[in-house]
């Protein structure tokens, strides 16, 4: 008996016959605070070719950086209508996406503060396990004190930061590259 996985044990792509009711491109419907932004980008292979069958959760605090969740025990206000999860797929040539409301920093370890960003769970054919990392806004002063962002190498930190759209205010730019050059940084999480 071999353990190695075949071509017919790897994920998907059946991510639309499960989960395309589940799609959220605004994360944030009829949030009135905040500032709105919208985040598009592509997913791309280790040769720079579109992947389209991916689909990525985000999961993010509000502006106020509370999560809707009850370990989120901060006395911050909460946005009645705003979960903070959303889940996107990509389109034919890979590309995605989404709007929301810019979080506010949170707490990490030891109360430190975090600066703002969100959580990105990526899934798609080949993967047996999801990979997770994280998008920072640019020009933040505390990216400079994020106990995370700090975790990675300088040289890597730009795969996690937005890139201001030209023309576009609100808009942001992330690709995600899973292998090569400029592969994004991907995280470890505990099992």
């Amino acid at each position: 008996m071999s353990l190695q996985a075949t071509t017919w044990q790897t994920v998907g792509p059946y991510f639309r016959i499960g989960m395309e009711p589940m799609y959220t491109p605004d994360l944030a419907p009829g949030i009135i605070g905040g500032e709105r932004v919208t985040i598009e980008g592509r997913i791309l292979d280790g040769a720079g070719a579109p992947i389209p069958d991916a689909v990525f959760e985000i999961w993010q605090a509000n502006q106020h950086g509370k999560y809707d969740h009850p370990e989120d025990t901060q006395d911050k206000p909460v946005e009645t209508g705003f979960s903070g999860f959303g889940r996107i797929a990509t389109d034919e040539q890979g590309c995605f996406r989404f709007t929301t409301i810019k979080p506010g920093p949170v707490a990490g370890y030891r109360r430190a503060q975090q600066a703002p960003h969100l959580l990105v769970g990526l899934m798609m054919r080949g993967l047996l396990r999801r990979a997770v990392t994280r998008i920072y806004f640019p020009g933040e002063p505390l990216n400079e004190q994020d106990e995370i962002l700090a975790l990675v190498p300088a040289e890597r930190r730009h795969t996690l930061v937005l890139r201001p759209s030209q023309g576009n205010p609100g808009v942001y730019n992330w690709d995600i590259h899973m292998q090569g050059d400029d592969e994004t940084v991907f995280f470890e999480i505990g099992s």
